[in-house]
């Protein structure tokens, strides 16, 4: 290799490397470059309402995710391409769906779901746009106000990633939420 082509790699190998920190360090700006879609088909960015802040359980803990209110049955949609890490029930999320971008430094998490699409898989590859399952009230949201309980959190480095550090999404939502 010439001398020329090393100096190449070499500053290329440097960029890439500071690219990657500045994801790292950055989180806003990698999270702005995802142009996440509104996960609930039908609604717009400005169609969510800020939930991020409120207070649970009487004061005792933040909300630390969005709410977005829509008819039970209303397709629930990924917000960014990536892999299904997980799909569970519990008491406080009901039915829920845990993914991950591609590049694994996000974790985006959907609970109350009415249903989820039955062929969905641990590991399966998903694609913005595609039907996770259905708006609905399981867990402890309300029987009289379906909603999909959206959270964002980063992937934590002790590889939890069920227990990241939430980010609020809303200012990341960028495309309507849509079927593919």
């Amino acid at each position: 290799m010439t001398p020329h082509a090393r100096r190449l790699v070499a500053v290329a190998l440097g960029a890439a490397v500071v690219a990657g920190c500045a994801f790292r360090h950055d989180p806003a700006a990698a999270l702005r470059k995802r142009r996440l879609m509104v996960p609930v088909a039908g609604l717009r960015p400005a169609d969510v309402p800020d939930t991020f802040t409120d207070v649970r359980d009487g004061g005792t803990r933040r909300h630390q995710a969005l709410d977005i209110p829509a008819p039970r049955g209303t397709p629930v949609v990924s917000a960014d391409d990536g892999t299904v890490l997980a799909i569970r029930s519990s008491g406080r999320g009901g039915r829920t769906v845990y993914a991950t971008d591609p590049d694994r430094r996000f974790v985006y998490y959907y609970a109350h779901l009415d249903r989820h699409r039955p062929e969905l898989r641990k590991g399966a590859t998903i694609t913005r746009g595609q039907v996770l399952g259905a708006v609905g009230t399981t867990g402890n949201a309300s029987p009289t106000a379906p909603h999909l309980h959206f959270q964002v959190m980063l992937w934590p480095d002790d590889g939890r990633w069920w227990a990241g550090r939430p980010i609020d999404p809303r200012p990341y939502l960028a495309i309507a939420g849509a079927t593919e």
